[in-house]
């Protein structure tokens, strides 16, 4: 069954990991979308075990180094999603690899709103202002172009979908939420895709499970796939959520690699080797 049923399993307790490995032979590690995590499935057997890395495993290696130590240049880096906590150090080593980054998702609101600009009652990390400050400081210091939305959608609820506003970014009501990208941030995205070789994509834009505000990350994914199908650009994208956002778009096919890894694949791009890889070599 589940092995993750057992506590000794998150303990990583060598006990558990001894008794199991007692019958088998082998050990082989093809799920590195699990190998961010110090579990004794993923650290514990090769202790005990001849280990190996399976073939997807080696797959989403060779792929994510291959973009990050052989990016094309100019290369442009896509992050969103709903919080700038899961994600500062990997926009802190992005910035030193790429040469724009597009902000979005809800985690675009705490930098929108560390630059003063009204957010409403839109989902934010308010702690998190300074850092969104800083982040910012380095990414000119690097010369990295930083891109936030410069139009949003908006709505006072998720639920609320029949009055729904379309505004610049300086234009949010105190009382709606930013649930969105603008038809302007869209465009804006677009002329960086355009101008790119190389394109990296994690977390959707906007609130994409809730017609419709899957529009932006939906028209960005199609964006991708047209540069891609011209053979304008090398793209790769990761994360569950980011998936499903290109499963939406129907654009699976306008990307050279998609990794099925979420938080292994935030790791990687932290510049972070995973325990599971540690453990293997």
């Amino acid at each position: 069954e589940n092995i993750r049923f057992y506590k000794e399993e998150e303990n990583n307790d060598i006990k558990f990991v001894k008794k199991i490995a007692s019958n088998f032979d082998i050990y082989i590690n093809d799920a590195f979308s699990a190998s961010h995590r110090y579990h004794s499935s993923i650290v514990g057997f090769p202790k005990f075990l001849p280990s190996f890395a399976g073939l997807n495993f080696s797959n989403e290696i060779k792929n994510l180094d291959n973009f990050l130590k052989e990016s094309k240049k100019p290369n442009l880096a896509i992050i969103g999603g709903s919080k700038i906590s899961t994600k500062i150090k990997v926009i802190y080593n992005l910035i030193k690899f790429f040469d724009s980054i597009v902000i979005g998702g809800a985690m675009a609101n705490t930098f929108l709103l560390a630059k003063n600009i009204n957010i409403g009652r839109s989902v934010c990390e308010r702690d998190f202002k300074a850092i969104a400050l800083d982040i910012m400081l380095k990414a000119k210091n690097e010369n990295c172009k930083l891109i936030l939305p410069i139009d949003i959608v908006c709505s006072k609820s998720l639920e609320n979908t029949e009055v729904i506003l379309k505004n610049d970014i300086n234009n949010v009501p105190y009382d709606n939420m930013i649930l969105d990208i603008g038809d302007n941030t869209v465009n804006l995205i677009s002329r960086e895709i355009s101008k790119s070789r190389s394109v990296l994509w994690n977390g959707p834009l906007g609130a994409f499970e809730h017609k419709p505000f899957d529009r932006g990350s939906i028209e960005v994914a199609n964006l991708i796939k047209t540069n891609f199908k011209q053979g304008n650009i090398f793209s790769l994208a990761g994360g569950g959520d980011t998936l499903s956002a290109i499963n939406l778009a129907e654009a699976n096919d306008g990307f050279n690699y998609l990794s099925n890894a979420g938080g292994a694949f935030l790791e990687w791009l932290e510049g972070e080797k995973s325990p599971g890889y540690l453990a293997l070599n």
